[in-house]
């Protein structure tokens, strides 16, 4: 981890959240402390999550649809 990274934890999970600028444009540098596993979104992603109504965000955030299952 970086010294420009930041930590957002709670108990259930811990992310560190880094501006990019390795890229054609600036972009948010997301990492799950707990597996390692980086997503980068850009500033149209972004937006859309601001976007987002409740309901589909909430469908996000349901663990059992990606995260537990068994990989392919």
């Amino acid at each position: 981890m970086d010294d420009a990274d930041a930590v957002v934890s709670n108990e259930f999970a811990s992310v560190s959240v880094r501006v990019d600028g390795e890229a054609n444009s600036p972009r948010l540098r997301l990492e799950d402390l707990k597996t390692g596993r980086v997503r980068y979104l850009d500033a149209l992603e972004l937006e859309t999550l601001v976007w987002l109504p409740d309901g589909h965000l909430r469908a996000l955030l349901d663990p059992s649809a990606d995260r537990w299952r068994e990989q392919d």
